[in-house]
């Protein structure tokens, strides 16, 4: 008979808190918005519940809560917020046969649901993420996208939504189950779109590919989850120039989107790469696009943007130190930011205002320079007068950069199949992502040693593209995919499976792919740098073509016997170091990318990479350290370090009960 699942886990956490060890469990984090509001308005808190109209008047919102608000409803609202608020009861485990230099390499597959794959790689990846990129299901009348979480009756309790009556679990079922339901997809990608919020960096941007189907809601959605400051653009992909009609009505089909959002606007830089990347990738949109070249005491430069932000986010309400007048003076070149208008008049001073914001709320926009800037670097401004009228502009002297535009061409949808074909695998997919997208919106977006994320992986070209852009310019970026272990429904990718011993799920293919494009790029790496003339510092290096691959598998489970006594059953198929793993990745303290250093077989392994330079072990099995061989490894742990053990597989065994006092086992963390 099943049991609640936390009755027993609080048993054991209660055995080791009174004996002064410290416990941590993943249900018990603290919520950091809640830590925030006691710490700065603490009135607001009583008993542990956030006093909502005392918080609304002090944010100067109104309370009347019987007015409709402007934002995105649908059915659902409620089930997506708490699977967010779910805590995953899955665990990792290695798989050996897809893994490809486990050990080495920072690359990461997840097979799995993702919603529990982003879960558990929150406890680390926290706003370490620079770059996500997905293309989840558009919803269309043929992908027959059908909501895919588990939720009935029993979920609904255990989501605490037991007040749900049965009219509403029929709506729920209905909307989820409908063809195309806007409220079923609604209510999937909202907690996995407010997980990947979390996994941003402060300056990390998201793309998500869309079609119409969707694009408005997902609009909204985002809005609400990203917030509507942090829109950052949203790219029309010119994907099929030929046209694919629509419902047979209306003209041809030729687009696709890609909406961006930033976790902050205000650390989001210019999306720019090299001009002549973009005018060999995309020839109609950069076509004849050069600068004339001009020439100052400093040397060359081209002139290309305002000096004003372009983006309405900053203006005088977020940006106030960045609005304000500016003074030039043609002849003798002399500028000024203070604000004495009648000295300036008539000395021949040009008056230039911040430009206007059309946003229909501000009057301005905000300068990208400060006043300090302005007047320390003016020989990088150009000043240009006409008519009267004086716009500043910036000097740029690395010219071979350039602003990237908000529209794509030139990458068709077969070159996905072309990206495929080339590895043999063409008819495995239909649709594929073409690689010189997804590079183009990694370049503009990220440095060369920065994370991406990809959370619908499907056929690997995310990973492809990370891979690829690393053999090209050296660098160094890692990639996460995670990809659901879906049945494969068409009969060629079935037989393809088969054929070379593969699961028939999709992640083998995903997989597959990410060895084969790994293949091909050390092959031409390889030969290029086999060329006769090559001297050993210009030979390309070997970009990460591995990846750690782990399974998602069920947590350790409760059951009661008939006699009413409370039984753990622990999943076999979890081995030591698979323990380990699921430590480091819950802790979240240590890079779980570096694989761990062996202390003591299947038991105690310490961490790498830690930022804070103290060594932080692991232990499995503790029943181990008791072992005269091992007791003094322990001992040293104790000493130098953090020490951090599986609860599932604890015991209060004779070492850690002559742990010498309270000191000492305040070093040790059971974790649960």
């Amino acid at each position: 008979m099943e049991v609640n699942q936390s009755n027993h886990k609080n048993q054991l956490e209660s055995q080791f808190k009174q004996l002064g060890f410290n416990v941590m469990n993943s249900s018990e984090r603290e919520n950091s918005l809640e830590e925030v509001i006691k710490q700065h308005s603490p009135q607001l808190v009583r008993d542990g519940e956030v006093k909502l109209y005392e918080l609304l008047t002090a944010l100067n919102k109104p309370v009347d809560e019987k007015g409709n608000g402007y934002g995105l409803n649908f059915t659902g609202r409620n089930v997506a917020k708490a699977k967010y608020q779910q805590e995953t009861d899955k665990v990792l485990k290695i798989n050996t046969q897809f893994s490809r230099n486990f050990n080495h390499t920072q690359n990461f597959v997840f097979k799995g649901d993702n919603l529990d794959s982003l879960k558990i790689l929150k406890s680390y990846y926290a706003g370490l993420i620079k770059c996500i990129y997905i293309d989840p299901p558009y919803n269309t009348g043929s992908d027959e996208f059908v909501y895919p979480d588990k939720f009935n009756k029993e979920e609904a309790e255990v989501l605490g939504l037991s007040h749900l009556s049965e009219a509403d679990m029929d709506r729920l079922e209905f909307s989820f189950s409908s063809k195309k339901s806007h409220n079923g997809w609604l209510t999937f990608m909202h907690p996995r779109l407010k997980l990947a919020r979390d996994l941003l960096s402060k300056d990390g941007v998201i793309f998500i590919s869309i079609d119409d189907n969707e694009q408005a809601n997902l609009k909204l959605l985002c809005d609400e989850i990203f917030g509507e400051e942090n829109f950052v653009n949203e790219f029309i992909w010119i994907n099929n120039l030929k046209g694919r009609q629509i419902q047979g009505v209306g003209s041809a089909g030729t687009h696709e989107y890609v909406l961006c959002y930033a976790k902050n606007i205000f650390e989001v830089n210019e999306f720019v790469a090299d001009s002549n990347y973009l005018k060999e990738l995309m020839p109609a949109t950069y076509k004849g696009f050069d600068y004339d070249v001009l020439t100052d005491k400093k040397g060359e430069y081209v002139i290309k943007n305002e000096l004003y932000n372009t983006n309405s986010a900053f203006n005088e309400a977020t940006r106030p130190n960045l609005v304000f007048t500016i003074w030039y003076n043609p002849a003798n070149k002399k500028v000024e930011t203070t604000n004495v208008e009648e000295e300036f008049l008539q000395d021949g001073f040009i008056k230039i205002e911040p430009h206007s914001n059309a946003d229909g709320i501000h009057k301005y926009h905000a300068w990208r320079w400060s006043r300090e800037k302005i007047k320390n670097e003016t020989d990088d401004l150009a000043f240009i007068v006409n008519n009267g009228i004086c716009r500043i502009y910036t000097k740029v002297r690395n010219y071979s950069t350039t602003n990237s535009k908000d529209i794509i061409t030139d990458i068709s949808t077969s070159n996905g199949t072309n990206d495929m074909r080339k590895l043999g695998i063409e008819k495995l997919f239909s649709y594929p992502k073409p690689v010189d997208l997804i590079k183009l919106l990694i370049k503009i977006s990220t440095s060369n040693s920065q994370l991406i994320l990809d959370f619908f992986a499907g056929s690997g070209t995310t990973g492809h593209a990370v891979m690829q852009l690393n053999a090209e310019d050296g660098g160094n970026r890692k990639f996460i995919l995670c990809q659901i272990d879906e049945p494969i429904k068409d009969e060629t990718s079935c037989l393809f499976c088969e054929e070379n011993g593969l699961p028939p799920v999709i992640s083998s293919l995903t997989c597959e792919r990410l060895k084969r494009s790994g293949d091909k790029i050390l092959k031409e790496i390889e030969e290029q740098n086999a060329k006769t003339g090559f001297f050993e510092e210009n030979k390309q290096l070997l970009p990460d073509i591995g990846y750690k691959v782990f399974d998602l598998t069920n947590a350790p489970k409760l059951s009661m016997s008939d006699n009413g006594i409370v039984e753990l059953f622990d999943n076999p198929e979890l081995t030591p170091i698979d323990r380990i793993y699921n430590l480091i990745f819950k802790v979240g303290v240590d890079n779980p990318a570096v694989a761990p250093v062996e202390i003591i077989k299947d038991c105690m392994y310490v961490g790498a990479n830690n930022q804070d330079e103290i060594p932080n072990y692991y232990i499995t099995n503790s029943a181990e350290i008791d072992k005269p061989e091992n007791k003094d490894k322990f001992k040293t742990a104790l000493q130098t370090g953090k020490v951090y053990i599986d609860g599932w597989t604890a015991t209060l065994n004779t070492t850690l009960q002559e742990t010498k006092d309270k000191e000492d086992r305040g070093k040790i963390w059971v974790v649960f």
